[in-house]
């Protein structure tokens, strides 16, 4: 067991962990935030989806000990206030989810993609959110929903997600 620190949604966590102990257990059972979810344990289904340092990955894979150091940003952290993120927000409008499992883990590709790409087209929603899997085949209210965030996603929205990761690794 070794020490590891991260910043976790904005905050400094100190956690006591084997080296190869992967991230999504660090979160769930070692932080409590258990929002992202355990899917397939092999990293092909998407519902495991964290930021580290803003860009997605699937923390089921990913050792504690190769993000040492590193920002984490996880579906409790996505918003920056106690408004809900715009994605958050749309999701729930619009009724995207049915079992809601792998949402988590959708919600937290779309907004790597919509940081990287305010006004994605149909292709880029596509090939952004291609890891991400639903069993209950949602794919087509997730392309609208990813759509309809992009309408309120203005640069405030980008430039307070790329703030609240930048502020966690200060």
């Amino acid at each position: 067991m070794a020490n590891y620190t991260l910043e976790i949604n904005g905050e400094r966590t100190k956690i006591d962990a084997a080296a190869d102990m992967p991230l999504l257990w660090a979160i769930r059972d070692k932080v409590g935030l258990t929002g992202t979810k355990f899917g397939c344990g092999i990293g092909q289904c998407g519902a495991c989806t964290v930021h580290i340092n803003g860009a997605p990955v699937r923390s089921c894979l990913l050792p504690i000990s190769a993000v040492d150091g590193s920002q984490v940003t996880t579906i409790e952290g996505l918003a920056d206030s106690d408004q809900l993120h715009v994605l958050q927000q749309v999701w729930i409008d619009q009724d995207v989810a049915q079992c809601g499992y792998c949402q988590a883990g959708q919600i937290m590709s779309a907004a790597a993609l919509l940081n990287q790409k305010p006004k994605p087209t149909d292709d880029d929603i596509d090939n952004a959110m291609s890891g991400n899997y639903c069993r209950c085949g949602t794919y087509i209210r997730i392309r609208k929903a990813i759509h309809t965030a992009a309408s309120f996603y203005d640069a405030a929205d980008k430039a307070s997600s790329a703030s609240n990761e930048q502020e966690a690794q200060a």
